[in-house]
């Protein structure tokens, strides 16, 4: 759901004959701010007593409780997902690929890139905009910013709130990935699939940014959270 809806609104905003074409980086914010609330209340749906849909969220919380037992099976379920979200996205926009010419357009609905390509600059972005994350998401849920949590079904709402904060804030420079799983699945959907005549390279050059960045990110933001635990 998570990928399916963010995916979902850069298709809507960057394919030639959808009718979001055009209409901003608002837009986009906005749609993965809600992609995430979504993912959050589906994954609670289905059983998932953490709900984690970000492999980064889950490896500073590994990190910081120091319990890794879930790191492996949540992580490969979060790729499996985002995969599927993927491929559905594409099944919802098949007959817009081929009315748009731009392949540069046709990979940024699958997968982020950089808006001027620094790879340096790129992975300290996307580690900043992380590691904001996972301090966002500790603090909204935290014991010692509420005794008692949040109230029940408030959470996903904030934390739907602080990525559409990065996503206006930080996200300017790289697409604001935050989260291997939505960008690595993706962008294996982008190779595998057929985009029209003017398809484009998947740019993996770049592709181990989105990656190792909210990795790093994630993994300094559960090292503070140790420290002051």
């Amino acid at each position: 759901m998570l990928v399916l809806f963010g995916t979902g609104v850069v298709a809507n905003v960057c394919l030639s004959e959808s009718k979001g074409n055009s209409s901003g980086w608002g837009v986009i914010a906005t749609g993965w701010a809600l992609a995430v609330l979504i993912g959050v209340f589906t994954a609670l749906l289905f059983g998932s007593p953490d709900a984690n849909i970000n492999p980064a969220v889950t490896l500073a919380f590994a990190i910081a409780t120091g319990d890794v037992s879930k790191l492996v099976p949540y992580v490969l379920a979060q790729f499996a997902g985002a995969f599927v979200g993927a491929l559905l996205m594409y099944l919802t926009y098949l007959v817009q690929w081929s009315k748009t010419a731009d392949p540069g357009l046709k990979l940024a609905c699958f997968a982020t890139g950089p808006a001027v390509r620094y790879p340096l600059a790129n992975l300290l972005t996307e580690a900043i905009a992380t590691m904001t994350l996972v301090l966002g998401v500790a603090a909204i849920f935290s014991k010692t910013v509420s005794a008692t949590g949040p109230a029940a079904g408030l959470g996903p709402f904030l934390v739907a709130g602080v990525v559409w904060g990065i996503g206006l804030s930080l996200g300017g420079p790289t697409g604001f990935a935050v989260n291997p799983a939505r960008d690595l699945a993706s962008r294996i959907a982008h190779t595998i699939l057929p985009l029209g005549a003017k398809k484009g390279p998947s740019d993996w050059g770049y592709a181990w940014i989105p990656v190792v960045g909210p990795c790093l990110g994630a993994a300094v933001a559960a090292l503070l959270l140790r420290a002051i635990g």
